[in-house]
């Protein structure tokens, strides 16, 4: 990058530790923030390197995280053109993503943090394994699969909820040994619930999920209509909530709501859908678009999913409320229409839409997701941070929406305007060369 000096001057920067919005002048290094201060350096006004971009009447968040994604490459840049600079893939591949894993500090793709391939249990919810699923039946085919994801370069280890209790409790031995985290979505669970995992030491909970399964033991997805109608979804049990959390709390596990997720799934038709430059540039992937459609028009298990979207915000309000870690994330693209990037803004509306303030529901995406991602140099605006900032038109503390109207990206201290990342996301010829590359290579490796 050479030795190239950004400053953004008199910029509103909120500061997401302490909540404050400060007129600022910030110097940029080499992609780090080397200086915040109310006066600009004379030795740096007089450097022919510097670039300055006077931001009067802006202001400056950090780069968001979301912290459930499934990425692919055909749609990376839509993340960051959305303030998204950096991701936590919870199920994938990593030498799929090898490109975007080991992309540069500004590269106009988000920094991915990346689970490999999802382990469950037979018969699988993806059913027969793949490059992206795996079944193990027994604790030595789990323990097994763990060295291999982490000699992969897996950052954590991901489960499903039909591994058995002892597989799942196998791959949590195993991940500890190499000092890897494991997250869980148990939304299908029908014999691991929340708690389970919590004291199992399954660190992250995905979609809130096995908490109503300690509520009501006799639930589970596949449990027959009276079972369904004999809960209040719309009027969750507080106290059985409650009771729930404290034992996750207890075991410090980090809950990602994915409240988004759910309510797209309840709206159905209604689905929230803005008009803004990345939606319209969305639209031109019609693989990704396709898929939603085709999910909506088999609405059945969209409504079980969306008929939970008030138990689940009312859980991430309860976890929040007792101390508990809530991050923000949103399964995008799972679902229907997650949008890459802008889903996260709606997953901050609906923070605030359960009763959170709008600086928590900003801190769920910045400091508190970098914390528990043990990344001090992510999600803050501070000396000896990374430069991920976004740069927005009017005070998202005031309003939450407007975290979605972007004056632009800055991503490892490089510049971007939405446009310019548009530019970056590859044509579909590029897009199945390089899918057709990686499954050869997975067939020449299973065969050996």
């Amino acid at each position: 990058m050479g030795n190239n000096i950004l400053v953004l001057k008199n910029a509103n920067v909120i500061d997401v530790e302490n909540g404050s919005i400060e007129r600022e002048n910030i110097t940029i290094e080499n992609g780090i923030i080397i200086k915040i201060d109310s006066e600009i350096n004379e030795e740096i006004k007089g450097n022919s390197d510097v670039t300055v971009h006077d931001l009067q009447g802006k202001w400056i968040i950090p780069g968001l995280i979301d912290m459930h994604v499934h990425i692919k490459e055909a749609f990376a840049p839509l993340f960051t053109a959305s303030g998204v600079t950096t991701v936590r893939n919870t199920g994938g591949n990593v030498n799929e993503l090898k490109d975007l894993i080991q992309a540069s500090m500004e590269a106009p793709t988000p920094r991915v943090i990346s689970a490999d391939r999802i382990i469950d249990g037979p018969p699988g919810l993806w059913g027969e394994p793949s490059p992206w699923n795996m079944n193990a039946d027994n604790p030595q085919a789990a323990r097994k699969e763990v060295r291999r994801q982490v000699e992969a370069g897996a950052d954590f280890i991901k489960v499903y909820g039909w591994l058995p209790k002892e597989a799942m409790m196998a791959v949590v031995e195993e991940a500890n040994t190499y000092n890897k985290e494991v997250s869980c979505d148990l939304i299908y669970s029908n014999d691991v619930t929340a708690i389970d995992a919590a004291i199992m030491g399954i660190k992250w909970n995905e979609h809130a999920s096995g908490i109503v399964q300690d509520m009501y033991s006799e639930w589970a997805m596949q449990a027959d209509d009276a079972v369904w109608d004999s809960i209040d979804w719309e009027q969750p049990d507080k106290e059985k909530i409650e009771a729930v959390c404290k034992v996750l709390i207890e075991n410090q596990v980090i809950i990602c709501p994915t409240m988004v997720l759910l309510d797209q799934a309840k709206l159905l038709e209604n689905y929230w859908y803005p008009k803004n430059e990345v939606i319209t540039k969305l639209e031109e992937n019609e693989g990704l678009v396709n898929q939603w459609k085709y999910f909506l028009s088999q609405p059945a298990s969209l409504e079980k999913i969306g008929r939970q979207a008030t138990m689940n915000k009312t859980i991430a309000k309860a976890y929040y409320d007792l101390g508990g870690q809530v991050v923000a994330g949103t399964d995008t693209p799972a679902g229907i229409f997650t949008i890459p990037g802008m889903a996260l803004h709606r997953e901050l509306e609906l923070f605030v839409q359960a009763g959170i303030t709008e600086i928590d529901a900003l801190r769920a995406a910045t400091i508190n997701a970098a914390k528990a991602l043990k990344r001090p140099d992510l999600g803050v605006i501070i000396e000896g941070a990374i430069a991920d900032i976004v740069v927005l038109n009017d005070n998202p503390l005031e309003n939450i929406k407007h975290t979605q109207v972007i004056n632009m990206v800055i991503k490892g201290g490089r510049v971007y305007t939405q446009k310019e990342l548009f530019e970056e996301i590859p044509d579909v010829e590029t897009v199945m060369k390089n899918l057709e590359t990686f499954i050869t290579a997975c067939e020449l490796t299973a065969s050996k």
